[in-house]
């Protein structure tokens, strides 16, 4: 994973700004802040399962410190999300920064993968944005090398989302719509919603992509993704489905609607 390191940022590593919490462990169970990574870990993983998020924090932190993979990223999670703990997304920047160098051999086979691809996607995600008030700036190109990495070495389907996505509006880069739609195609297959609704938007027509006309696919596929997704992905889906709900003929709609309500979800080709 050489070369894909945040450029322009010092780090001095992700344990430099875990502060040890000033509470014990529970001394009923017998885990301790001196017990091995693996027992902290399934401690903090057990204590989140059941609500108890400090104490699952605490361990997670004290895990993450011995180097378990899987306590740094549910840390860099429980940060970016708010989850826990105050929402603090530089400290969860920093977090999954410090899992892709140290983790940065890694390809899909490796145990690690899945904890290295979500960092690396997510790495994406702040470069796209930015972190006001932070050394991270938004930076277009390094988030679509961010998000390729994690899309052709991982297959991870959210980076193959935003990858497409950047690929057909011209983001960090040229425009690509036929790529665009290849990686759409591969993320959407794995169930990612949001890939199955600019896909099926694309293949409504294919003028964009340079492919044959699929209203009733794509129609169905839209429906569907705007059915199954959150409300937050739902108010830049809706739109798409509507306009093409609008352009499509009747019988098209009916033919769509059908598919979109099936049981299985399967959506025949034209």
């Amino acid at each position: 994973m050489r070369g894909l390191i945040v450029a322009g940022i010092a780090f001095c590593g992700a344990s430099a700004a875990w502060v040890r919490p000033s509470l014990a462990l529970d001394p009923s169970v017998l885990v301790t802040p001196e017990a091995g990574p693996m027992e902290l870990f399934s401690f903090g993983f057990n204590a989140y399962k059941r609500g108890e998020k400090t104490e699952a924090f605490e361990a997670l932190r004290y895990a993450a410190e011995k180097g378990h993979p899987g306590a740094r990223w549910k840390l860099g999670r429980m940060y970016a999300e708010g989850d826990g703990v105050k929402r603090n997304d530089f400290e969860a920047f920093k977090i999954f920064e410090a899992i892709v160098r140290a983790e940065e051999d890694d390809t899909s086979s490796s145990p690690n993968a899945a904890y290295v691809a979500s960092s690396v996607t997510a790495l994406g995600d702040y470069m796209r944005t930015g972190i006001p008030g932070s050394p991270v700036a938004a930076d277009l190109p390094q988030a679509r090398q961010l998000y390729f990495h994690a899309a052709s070495v991982f297959g991870d389907p959210k980076a193959q989302f935003h990858l497409g996505r950047m690929l057909l509006d011209g983001e960090g880069g040229r425009s690509n719509p036929r790529q665009a739609a290849r990686w759409l195609k591969l993320s959407s297959e794995k169930g990612h919603l949001g890939a199955q609704a600019l896909l099926g938007y694309l293949l409504f027509d294919g003028e964009r992509i340079s492919l044959r006309a699929e209203p009733v696919r794509g129609l169905a596929m839209l429906t569907r993704a705007l059915k199954l997704a959150e409300p937050a992905d739902q108010l830049w889906i809706r739109p798409l489905q509507e306009e093409v709900f609008s352009l499509a003929s009747e019988a098209d709609r009916r033919t769509a609607l059908a598919y979109a309500e099936s049981q299985d979800g399967t959506i025949a080709r034209n």
